[in-house]
C-alpha cells in the first residue's frame, strides 16, 4: 500500500475530510522535502493536508516559491495547490485551520483550533521502496561518515573535538545530526548517553550517532581502542548478541513464524526477547539502565521498546536496536523484511566479527572494536 493509498484508507475509517502534517518529518514523509528553517521548532515553516483528491502546501509568501521549487520532490505539480499568507498576518496553524472549510472534519499532527489531533507514527509504517532506497543511502553515508572520523582518532582527543569532526563529515554529505554522542573511557563506562564533554578519549571510546536527512533516521555505534580494558571484547560481543537476537526476534515476530496464530507481533513480544538474552549472555537486568531502541523511519524511533509494548512489528520496515553493556554498546539501522536483514549503516571497510542470536538461528555479522594501536 503506497503512500495515497493509507492516507485514503486513514480518512474512510475515521470519517474525515482531511488530515494535515506540520511536524518535519511527516512533511518529509508525504512530500520528501523540507520544510525546517528554525531547527527548535516543533513545527516547520509548511504544512501538507491531504482529502482524497489531492494535496494543499500551506506556507507564507517568504517561503512558498523556494518550497514549491524544491522541497515537494515526492509530489506531482499539477496535483498540489498552495495556499500562502502573508508573514506578518498570521501563523501556520492559524493559516491551516483558515484553508479548511468550516463544515469539514480534519485531523492535524500539531495543535490547531477546531481540530482532532493526530499521531501520524502508524501512518509511516511500514516503509515505502522509494523510501528504502532512500534509506539504503542515508546509512551507507552515515557509515563512512562516522567510519571515517573514528579511523583518525588518538586517545589525546577530546569528546568534543569527536563530535565536532562528526558533524562536519555528516554535513559535507548533506546529513544533519540531531544525536552525537562520543564518549571516553571513562564516561562510557559511567553513562549510557555520553554527552560530548572536554574530558579526553583515554583508553577507548564508544561513538554514536542518529543522522537525517530527507526525514529519515539512521543510528550506529562504533567502538575504537587504543589500550582497551581486558573486559571489553567480552561486553561488547555480549551486547552484539542481544542485538543480533532483537533483530532475530523482530523478523520473527512480523512474519508470525513463531507465533503460528495469525497475530500481530509486538513490541513488547521483541522485548522479551531482548530480556532474555541479557540473561542468557550472563548480564541479567542490564537492559533496566538504558533504552533498548525500536523501530526508526521518520523519527529517530518511530517506537521505543518496553515490556508489554502493544506496537505492531511490521515489515519492511528499518529497527535500530541499541543494546548496552555497561562500557559497551552495539547498534545499527537494519532493514527488516520477511526474508533478509539488511543493515543499512554498514560499509565493508570497517573489521566485522559473527555473533549468534541466543535461542534463534541466526547467526550477524556485527562491527568489531577497532583497535588503532594494532593497525
Amino acid at each position: 500500500m503506497d503512500k495515497r493509498e493509507r492516507l485514503e484508507a486513514f480518512l474512510e475509517s475515521h470519517d474525515l475530510d482531511s488530515v494535515w502534517f506540520a511536524r518535519p518529518n511527516s512533511f518529509a514523509w508525504l512530500t520528501g522535502g523540507n520544510s525546517v528553517i528554525d531547527r527548535e521548532g516543533d513545527t516547520g515553516v509548511a504544512a501538507v493536508g491531504y482529502d482524497g483528491d489531492g494535496v494543499t502546501l500551506v506556507t507564507n509568501n517568504i517561503e512558498a516559491d523556494r518550497i514549491v521549487a524544491e522541497e515537494l520532490p515526492d509530489l506531482e505539480s499539477d496535483e498540489v495547490s498552495v495556499e500562502q499568507f502573508p508573514w506578518y498576518a498570521s501563523s501556520l496553524t492559524d493559516a491551516i485551520e483558515d484553508a479548511v472549510a468550516n463544515e469539514d472534519q480534519a485531523v492535524a499532527d500539531v495543535d490547531v483550533p477546531g481540530f482532532e489531533r493526530v499521531d501520524p507514527t502508524a501512518l509511516r509504517q511500514p516503509l515505502t521502496e522509494r523510501d528504502r532506497e532512500r534509506y539504503r543511502e542515508l546509512g551507507e553515508q552515515t557509515a563512512s561518515a562516522v567510519e571515517a572520523v573514528c579511523r583518525e582518532l588518538q586517545s589525546g582527543d577530546t569528546e568534543h573535538e569527536v563530535a565536532s569532526a562528526l558533524r562536519i563529515a555528516l554535513s559535507a554529505r548533506d546529513i544533519e545530526a540531531p544525536v552525537v554522542l562520543v564518549g571516553g573511557s571513562e564516561r562510557a563506562q559511567q553513562y549510557r548517553h555520553y554527552t560530548p564533554t572536554e574530558a579526553e578519549l583515554g583508553d577507548y571510546a564508544l561513538v554514536s550517532v542518529t543522522a537525517q536527512r530527507a526525514g529519515l533516521h539512521a543510528s550506529c555505534t562504533r567502538t575504537v581502542a587504543f589500550d582497551p580494558p581486558s573486559w571489553l571484547a567480552e561486553r561488547h560481543e555480549a551486547a552484539a548478541r542481544v542485538e543480533a537476537t532483537a533483530l532475530a526476534a523482530t523478523q520473527a515476530e512480523a512474519t508470525n513464524e513463531r507465533r503460528g496464530d495469525g497475530s500481530d507481533g509486538t513490541a513488547g513480544d521483541v522485548f522479551a526477547a531482548i530480556q532474555n538474552a541479557y540473561d542468557a549472555v550472563g548480564y541479567e537486568g542490564e537492559w533496566e539502565h538504558h533504552h533498548q531502541g525500536g523501530a526508526a523511519g521518520f523519527a529517530g524511533r518511530e517506537w521505543i521498546a518496553t515490556p508489554d509494548h502493544d506496537a505492531t512489528v511490521e515489515t519492511p520496515m528499518a529497527y535500530a536496536w541499541n543494546p548496552t553493556v555497561q562500557g559497551a554498546k552495539s547498534e545499527d539501522t537494519v532493514l527488516v523484511t520477511d526474508d533478509e536483514l539488511e543493515i543499512l549503516t554498514a560499509t565493508d571497510r570497517w573489521p566485522t566479527t559473527t555473533v549468534e542470536a541466543v535461542d534463534r538461528e541466526l547467526e550477524l555479522e556485527r562491527p568489531e572494536i577497532l583497535d588503532l594501536e594494532a593497525e
